[in-house]
């Protein structure tokens, strides 16, 4: 068999020649010989064709023309090859093999004229021909014919010459015009053919040929044929019977090996199953192939098998066929681009498939995301899928929600699958979908039937109030929230601008959260007004309390009207700031504040009223009463500043020795303590009366020293600024030409500098001519400028009388 790109031709046992196309069809047929056709030969362009046969008969014919040669021999021939460019007319060329190897050429008058390049070393069983060079095996070797010189230029003797060439006939291959591979017995040896340097010449071959690769395999060799850089080796297999322990034939092998220097790499290895591989020997094998289309053909005496790369395609297969879904999706999204018999979505359908049936419900709805996209149909087909086999759950949370977005009713199907059995996971679906994926008021009505046998559900309540805000039914979305005291609340009002929906409720959301919600009414004030919440808060004082105390602190006036409310309020519920209270406030009425605080016995803030209502002595009197607080009466005193009070409290302390102490530490500054100490009885005992004395004059001399000090202070400021007066009245004033006369508005120079002038300049830099002064009416001779006593500026003094 002899392969072409677009044919093949076969030769049978029966003399006939069969061209069949690629795919094994019969296309033409040539009756040859009655006996066994032993080559066909095709040039390169598949238009010529060579044949040979049993009977010592070669034909060189055309397939599209009428062009033919026959020649007869006395034995038979093994071997022809025509030249791979017969086509052409000086290139009409042929060899044979038999005894001899004869090369025919058509030459004058289109006769053929026989020439014999090689004889003498037995039968030449195999020729290939490439380009100029020509390589035909022999019972010694291999040789290598250069037809441009017509000289043979290698020898490569074969290995193991125990083996009978007839029945291990040798395989030659040429990779490329230079590049020749041999396979016999067990050897493989890849030959380059190189050019000689002209200074090795002298009477050699231009060429030469060097052994690149040299390995021996574990089989005998049918068939060799390059891939790449690797080559595919035809094997023939012996093996032991395990039966009756005999060496029996097996089945052959294709490998592919990695050319090492000394050794191979094997790739892959296949053992082909062809009929009646049991009786066949190692010469019933042959390997042809299309360099084209990388096809390789085994060639049996019963079967021509096609063997060829495995591309994708039949990667995804293998995958698919062992269940390795995820690769083989993963290999078609790499090599999207060159698949040609699957898709990428068929293999993720059976993926998702494969995984429900495995019982992996999650991983399989995890996938659809992936698998599925935007098809909306397929969605639904596998949520349907789903449905079937009770896993709606588990592909609610891959479902998509935005582009694309399915069929309302799918989302409510798996809504309802999740109400009738897990309220939390419904929950937990309507918080993270968007509320335009379903019908809204066919779930809210489902979720208001549920809470019938639930109505206190609390998962079921915070559900509805989300989907009442999805459907702007905010109200009932606030009840729900209010009654649950949801952390939201305040927020969806702000969010909705609800304050018209909480005018009835202030004592709802003050009772859930005091502090957000006085905030947030005071924040809006404009939308909910401060008597509207006052109202509504009358019956709870305590949370009415923490409402006006909250607008007090942000604006003193703002609640003005409420300020005699609060009063009892604070009395009530905040003691502690009852007192600040009475302090800032300008709208408290104070009998009403003072009734309240003796009615209570408040002192403090009884105190601080008497003494803002100008009754200081009752306030005193109480401090020192209700109190007994020395300290505190003395800084009341202090505050007051008032002689009386000082006496009022001096008369109060005199005979109580703790006061006298108190007040012997404190007054110092404020009233003379002779007053005090001589109003001290006789022989009373007071307590720490030497440290009191000392501190009174320690307090004394401070007060003299602090008046030298600032005596200083002033005599050397009076110096320092009476210095610096006189500096500034010493400079000179700049009179020049642009200068007017304050009284007549003329310059105050004459333009005839050789007349005579008197001018007079004040410090306050105005100018005068000294005649347009007023005569002033004063016994003292200092003059003032007018302009400055006018305007109340200060008399503005004259600096300077100019004469000339």
């Amino acid at each position: 068999m002899t392969v072409h790109e677009k044919f093949l031709a076969l030769g049978t046992h029966y003399g006939k020649v069969y061209l069949l196309d690629v795919q094994g069809n019969i296309t033409q047929k040539f009756d040859v010989s009655p006996v066994k056709i032993n080559q066909i030969s095709l040039d390169e362009s598949g238009e010529h064709m060579g044949v040979c046969s049993e009977d010592g008969k070669v034909q060189v014919f055309g397939l599209y023309s009428a062009e033919e040669f026959h020649e007869m021999f006395d034995c038979p021939i093994k071997i022809v090859a025509v030249h791979p460019h017969f086509v052409r007319s000086h290139f009409k060329q042929f060899v044979t093999g038999g005894k001899k190897l004869l090369l025919y050429e058509r030459g004058w008058m289109n006769r053929w004229k026989p020439s014999v390049l090689h004889e003498g070393e037995g039968n030449i069983r195999n020729i290939k021909w490439r380009g100029h060079l020509i390589a035909w095996a022999n019972n010694m070797g291999v040789k290598i014919l250069d037809m441009i010189s017509k000289q043979r230029i290698t020898n490569v003797p074969r290995d193991d010459i125990s083996l009978r060439p007839d029945m291990y006939p040798c395989s030659l291959c040429w990779k490329d015009n230079l590049t020749l591979i041999i396979g016999w017995g067990n050897s493989v040896k890849i030959c380059s053919v190189k050019e000689r340097h002209a200074s090795e010449m002298r009477d050699l071959p231009n060429r030469y040929v060097e052994i690149v690769f040299q390995f021996d395999t574990e089989f005998y060799i049918s068939g060799l044929a390059p891939l790449c850089d690797q080559l595919v080796i035809l094997s023939y297999v012996k093996e032991i019977s395990e039966k009756t322990e005999v060496e029996c034939c097996a089945r052959p092998r294709l490998d592919i090996v990695q050319p090492l220097p000394e050794s191979c790499e094997e790739i892959s290895s296949d053992a082909l199953t062809v009929r009646g591989f049991q009786e066949n020997e190692c010469r019933d094998y042959h390997l042809e192939y299309s360099e084209g289309e990388s096809l390789f053909y085994i060639i049996s005496p019963r079967d021509v098998v096609v063997a060829k790369e495995r591309d994708q395609d039949d990667h995804i297969d293998w995958l698919l066929e062992k269940k390795k879904y995820e690769e083989a999706l993963m290999a078609a999204e790499i090599s999207q681009k060159t698949i040609k018999k699957h898709k990428i979505l068929d293999i993720g359908l059976a993926y998702i498939n494969h995984l429900v049936e495995k019982g992996e419900y999650d991983l399989a709805a995890r996938k659809c995301q992936k698998i599925l996209g935007k098809n909306t149909e397929l969605w639904e087909f596998e949520v349907y899928k789903f449905k079937e086999i009770g896993q709606l759950k588990a592909i609610s949370r891959y479902l998509p929600r935005r582009d694309p977005i399915l069929k309302p009713l799918i989302y409510e199907m798996v809504l309802h699958e999740f109400l009738e059995s897990d309220y939390e996971g419904f929950a937990t679906l309507i918080k993270e979908w968007p509320g335009d994926l379903y019908n809204n008021t066919i779930i809210v009505q489902a979720v208001v039937d549920h809470l019938k046998k639930d109505p206190q559900n609390r998962t079921l309540l915070r559900t509805l109030a989300e989907l009442y805000t999805y459907d702007q039914r905010y109200g009932r979305a606030l009840e729900i929230y209010l009654t649950l005291r949801h952390k939201d609340v305040f927020q969806l009002i702000h969010k909705h601008n609800l304050f018209s929906s909480i005018r009835d409720k202030i004592v709802l959301l003050m009772d859930f959260d005091s502090e957000k919600a006085v905030d947030m009414l005071l924040d809006n004030e404009d939308k909910i007004s401060i008597d509207r919440v006052v109202e509504e808060l009358e019956n709870r004082p305590e949370l009415q309390h923490v409402y006006l105390h909250k607008l007090f602190k942000r604006d003193h006036h703002k609640g003005q009207r409420y300020h005699e409310k609060q009063i009892s309020l604070y009395a009530e519920y905040d003691r502690p700031n009852l007192l600040p209270f009475l302090r800032d406030s300008t709208h408290c009425p104070l009998e009403k504040a003072l009734e309240i605080c003796q009615q209570r016995n408040f002192v403090e803030e009884t105190v601080y009223l008497l003494s803002r209502m100008g009754n200081s002595r009752s306030a005193l009197k109480m401090i020192m009463e209700e109190l007994q607080d020395v300290d505190k009466a003395i800084e009341f005193a202090k505050e007051q500043d008032d002689g009386e009070l000082w006496e009022d409290l001096i008369l109060y302390s005199i005979d109580k020795p703790p006061f006298i102490t108190g007040l012997l530490n404190n007054i110092g500054t404020h009233v003379d303590p002779i007053l005090l100490i001589h109003r001290i009885k006789e022989g009373m005992e007071i307590p720490n009366l030497r440290d009191s004395l000392v501190k009174i004059l320690q307090d004394y001399n401070l007060q003299i020293l602090l008046r030298e000090g600032c005596k200083k202070i002033l005599v050397a400021d009076s110096l320092s600024l009476l210095k610096k007066m006189h500096r500034t009245q010493m400079k000179g004033v700049l009179v020049d030409e642009e200068n007017i006369c304050e009284s007549c508005l003329s310059p105050i120079l004459p333009s005839d500098a050789s007349k005579s002038f008197n001018v007079v300049v004040f410090h306050c830099r105005h100018m005068f001519h000294k005649e347009c002064l007023p005569v002033s009416n004063t016994v003292s001779s200092v003059q003032f400028c007018n302009i400055c006593s006018a305007k109340h500026r200060g008399p503005g003094s004259t600096i300077l009388e100019m004469k000339k």
